[in-house]
């Protein structure tokens, strides 16, 4: 999600500013579950089935930016 505001200088100079959100709403990006039914010797996998990480997923960032146009 992003957010911007051009401001107007004068008739030549114009300054931009910039925010954009990431995971803005904080949730986690869940991985996909353990698909591994069986272990090597033949017993049964715990975590099948099982979600056990957020794929990596970063907390809440924001970025900001500003850009001067002439």
């Amino acid at each position: 999600m992003s957010v911007g505001k051009k401001f107007r200088i004068t008739e030549r100079y114009n300054l931009e500013f910039r925010s954009e959100f990431f995971n803005f709403l904080n949730h986690p990006n869940f991985g996909l579950p353990g698909l591994r039914v069986f272990t090597r010797t033949g017993a049964l996998q715990p975590s099948v089935g099982k979600i056990l990480d957020t794929g990596g997923s970063t907390s809440r960032q924001v970025q900001f930016g500003l850009k001067l146009m002439f």
